[in-house]
């Protein structure tokens, strides 16, 4: 029997999930399934197309959608009666999202959220698009037409859609299997590398906003590892062009209206190229990416901006993401009181009553007015940093900092009063791995041990709550309320093993490496496609997906291939295992044209060219002072660093055998297959990185 909400709808099948973006079309008319064997088998025996409609709790355009067409009840019938309706959270079945999104994006040329697609019983897609009106506007045919026309030719042209639904799964599977040709590495000397590498600059710095920072035009998206590279090949080459780029995109984004300029936190992107209107979503992983991006550039420059930014940003995600048991939640919403923003946005009239008579001086800063400065309403920015203002007014940058402060203070304070935008309370696998890296970067850049401590509490949550069986090695994706469910992709592992790489470095602890070679294994035996040194992003035993994806672009995050084998680079040297550094280098090479001629798509493989031309910095620490010695280190910026410590020898990992322990601290250096002789003070060291930096 099913029980009726407050309102008296009754429930469909969805009302037994967890996802909040699921449960938020519980009570909707239409007759919803989540994905799995009860729908599929029905679509099977009532022979009808199944409709899969894809997005996510943050997600403004699929909120309207809903209101529009999902709630109408002469639509709901139509779809119930033609169909075999199916909701999918994406960030739960990412490896659904990204079959279909190809799909959709074969067929139309675009895609985005919502996604609406529609298959045949077998699970092929043969038409979709994504967010239809509920009557025809602007170009777009309305949801009921599009449904009426689907339907029609289902009766009609069947045999024809097979045909093509054959054909296009077909061509998702050839365009799937790049890589076939690469069977063996390519050993590409330096003079190749660093063509190579100027080429992949020459062509960030042809996208590259040179007046507001980014890269292309709006919408602009953070692109947090294009930014990483330019610090990185500043590093490497001192081309002051890439470290101005790089600070030009964080200090406007710092200054703009997608950095919550009350709260803190980054929001997922901008409508337009100043960064002044966010989409006002944030998700967890923006941010970590983020503060890693802005630990990168403390540790090179020393800006107190952003060490701000990065103090500001992890109190952020802990304060609104946190869960409270060490982990943390998938994301906030851009809508509240059913408008996009509404949270976020101010009249300076409600600012004058708050701050009093430090408003107009607040306001001036913030660029706040009467008209505002979106749709009537003021997202606060900054035009200006704080120095450059202060002089202009001839005032004390400190004093001003402070009486800015006090007055961001009051109106977060404010903001809470308010109705705050829904909270996505899903823990996902691999963005908490992620935030794990960045709080571990984060610590060790600032000195700060509760970042640390942190970072191993949300591991600690990791390994608890989502390890399928201790014995197996499995873990799952998601989870919510205790309940984990959804085995594990191969983003979750990639990142899973970066958080234990950088968990290591940052405490010392040789488990966390013994964890990322366990790790690394199941990743090999379940996921590799052994004949490309790729892998694929579901398990071998998964079986309700009609292929298994490779991704290798670098999107909103990394891709896990790119991650792995930047794992497999580290690894190798930590276990000694060459064959691991044969299956990144394949994979690296096999992409290598692609990567060089789109590198703001494939950023991250990017850094891993240039890991392979300046090679690695194999750094130990031993004696009764490595942990202080540790941490100077960590707050220095060295790229493409190997980093072990410890103050007794260790036989399982070859970088710790036959050192000097005892009362001194040691420090050695290796590099491209050459070590230099210990020394024992850290400015020494410090001296033999600066001279084998580039060799």
């Amino acid at each position: 029997m099913s029980i009726p909400n407050a309102s008296g709808k009754k429930p469909n099948k969805l009302i037994g999930e967890t996802s909040p973006y699921l449960l938020q079309h519980a009570f909707n008319p239409v007759n919803w399934y989540p994905w799995g064997e009860e729908a599929l088998q029905q679509a099977t025996i009532e022979n009808k197309v199944i409709l899969v409609s894809i997005g996510y709790s943050a997600c403004h355009w699929c909120h309207v959608m809903e209101r529009e067409s999902f709630e109408d009840e002469t639509v709901a019938a139509f779809m119930n009666k033609h169909f075999i309706n199916i909701k999918i959270d994406r960030e739960e079945r990412p490896d659904l999202d990204h079959i279909y999104m190809d799909a959709v994006q074969a067929m139309t040329g675009s895609g985005g959220w919502p996604l609406n697609v529609f298959l045949t019983p077998e699970k092929k897609p043969f038409y979709g698009g994504t967010y239809f009106p509920p009557v025809r506007a602007h170009g777009r045919s309305s949801w009921i037409d599009i449904l009426t026309a689907v339907n029609k030719a289902w009766e009609e042209k069947k045999e024809d859609i097979i045909e093509q639904a054959d054909n296009l799964t077909g061509h998702l599977r050839k365009s799937n299997s790049f890589g076939q040709l690469f069977t063996q590495p390519v050993n590409q000397d330096k003079t190749q590398l660093e063509e190579q590498l100027t080429q992949v600059f020459s062509n960030i710095m042809k996208t590259a906003d040179r007046d507001w920072g980014g890269f292309g035009p709006a919408p602009k998206f953070p692109q947090t590892g294009v930014i990483r590279f330019l610090l990185q090949y500043y590093y490497h080459t001192g081309n002051n062009e890439a470290l101005t780029q790089a600070r030009l995109s964080i200090d406007k984004m710092l200054q703009g209206g997608i950095y919550d300029q009350v709260g803190g936190g980054l929001a997922r992107y901008s409508t337009d190229t100043e960064w002044l209107v966010p989409h006002f979503e944030k998700m967890l992983y923006d941010n970590a990416l983020f503060i890693i991006a802005l630990s990168d550039a403390y540790r090179l420059t020393q800006d107190a901006s952003y060490e701000r930014a990065i103090r500001r940003t992890v109190s952020f995600v802990q304060s609104e993401l946190g869960n409270g048991s060490g982990a943390f939640y998938a994301a906030l919403d851009a809508d509240s009181e059913g408008e996009e923003g509404k949270y976020y946005v101010w009249s300076k009239a409600e600012i004058v009553r708050i701050l009093g008579p430090d408003a107009n001086l607040f306001c001036d800063f913030f660029n706040i007015s009467e008209t505002g400065n979106w749709e009537g309403k003021n997202i606060p920015r900054m035009l200006a940093n704080v120095n450059t203002f202060a002089e202009s007014i001839q005032m004390n940058a400190g004093v001003l900092e402070t009486m800015l402060d006090k007055g961001l203070e009051k109106l977060h304070a404010f903001r809470k009063k308010r109705e705050r935008p829904q909270l996505d309370d899903k823990i996902i696998l691999s963005w908490n791995a992620l935030m794990i890296t960045a709080l571990a970067k984060a610590g060790g850049a600032l000195g700060e041990s509760e970042y640390m401590q942190a970072a191993e509490k949300c591991f600690g949550f990791l390994i608890q709550k989502f390890r399928k069986n201790e014995a197996a090695g499995g873990f799952y994706h998601t989870c919510k309320k205790d309940i984990a469910k959804f085995p594990a992709f191969l983003d979750d592992y990639a990142f899973l093993i970066q958080a234990s790489i950088h968990m290591q470095e940052v405490s010392s602890d040789t488990r966390f490496l013994i964890w990322a070679k366990e790790l690394t294994d199941h990743v090999l035996t379940y996921f590799a496609d052994k004949s490309t040194g790729y892998f694929f992003f579901t398990s071998n035993d998964q079986t309700d997906v009609i292929l298994r994806k490779k991704e290798v672009y670098d999107g909103a995050m990394p891709s896990a291939n790119s991650i792995m084998a930047e794992n497999l680079q580290y690894l190798s040297v930590v276990f000694d295992k060459p064959d691991w550094l044969d299956l990144s280098v394949k994979a690296l090479n096999g992409i290598s044209k692609a990567v060089v001629e789109y590198p703001t798509s494939f950023s991250n493989w990017c850094i891993l060219i240039m890991n392979q031309l300046y090679g690695y910095n194999e750094l130990v620490i031993t004696g009764f002072g490595y942990k202080e010695a540790r941490q100077k280190l960590l707050k220095k910026y060295i790229p493409a660093r190997i980093l072990q410590t410890a103050d007794k020898e260790n036989d399982l990992f070859p970088l710790l055998r036959g050192k000097m322990y005892g009362g001194e601290t040691w420090y050695y250096l290796c590099k491209n297959y050459v070590c230099n002789l210990p020394v024992l003070t850290f400015s020494e060291l410090m001296k033999m990185l600066n001279t084998v930096k580039n060799n």
